[in-house]
């Protein structure tokens, strides 16, 4: 296997402390070609969910390489440690369902991590992602078969989590809030294709349903097409459909957490 020269990163560590820092100075080490690409730390922390949804929107974005997903609150116990191969990109982290919505349909190879002649010692029982995860991802950097990092294992075992779910039908589509950017901004599982096939128009408002509340919303391309503390929907970078306050939060004058059920509908449908 060739060297693939990029590593990325995706954590909850944050960035008051130097477990960052420490994390990029292992790779450093031992491959000191190796460019990192830092996705974010500032996932919430043990937000596996949020995780997941960040490094699927992302990594099409970036070279093939390792990347790198450390959203672990289950450190220290039984969960494994793993590395998942498949699309030309090798995914490592812990085994519960963070790296689950990048993992290809097909030809994909997952192994545990238990080569410990690849990992930092002493190995610390909180910190995997300095003495284990980033050893590991270096090492595959710099050019070592995947299948050297340990057993391999059915990638049907892997665990998953739910895929966002979502349902077209004549006039509306149901989906559920994908996540909650830091602006407040909340992205639901409606994709663009799914406004197209329910008549929606850019300029048209749409339905949102939200339980027993029913808001008509404008349909715009940006949320600065709408006053400074209105409300908009809008279809976002990753393709999904989104709702924004302008200079403000939708997720609070919403009250949407992540899985909250939504229902979209053109405004002129009268299913809703």
């Amino acid at each position: 296997m060739a060297p693939t020269k990029c590593v990325s990163l995706l954590t909850d560590y944050g960035l008051e402390d130097g477990f960052v820092a420490a994390c990029h100075g292992v790779i450093a080490r031992i491959a000191p070609a190796a460019r990192v690409i830092d996705i974010s730390h500032l996932v919430p922390p043990a937000d596996v969910r949020r995780g997941a949804a960040i490094l699927a929107q992302t990594v099409p974005y970036l070279p093939e390489g390792v990347h790198v997903a450390v959203v672990d609150p289950g450190v220290g116990t039984t969960r494994r440690a793993v590395a998942v191969a498949g699309g030309g990109r090798i995914f490592v982290g812990p085994d519960n369902g963070v790296l689950s919505w990048c993992v290809p349909d097909s030809d994909a190879r997952a192994f545990e991590l238990t080569n410990r002649t690849l990992w930092l010692e002493p190995l610390s029982a909180t910190f995997h992602g300095r003495d284990v995860f980033a050893p590991v991802a270096a090492h595959l950097a710099a050019g070592l078969d995947i299948a050297a990092v340990g057993e391999e294992f059915d990638v049907s075992d892997l665990v998953t989590l739910p895929r966002p779910t979502r349902r077209v039908q004549e006039g509306t589509v149901d989906g559920e809030v994908l996540t909650v950017d830091r602006f407040g901004n909340v992205q639901l599982s409606v994709t663009a294709d799914d406004l197209r096939r329910i008549g929606a128009v850019i300029g048209v408002p749409l339905g949102i349903v939200l339980g027993r509340r029913t808001l008509t919303v404008p349909y715009r391309e940006t949320f600065g097409a709408v006053p400074p503390g209105e409300l908009v929907a809008y279809v976002d970078s990753a393709g999904c459909l989104a709702l924004a306050v302008n200079s403000g939060n939708a997720a609070q004058r919403l009250g949407l957490p992540p899985g909250a059920h939504v229902r979209v509908a053109a405004a002129l449908a009268s299913t809703y």
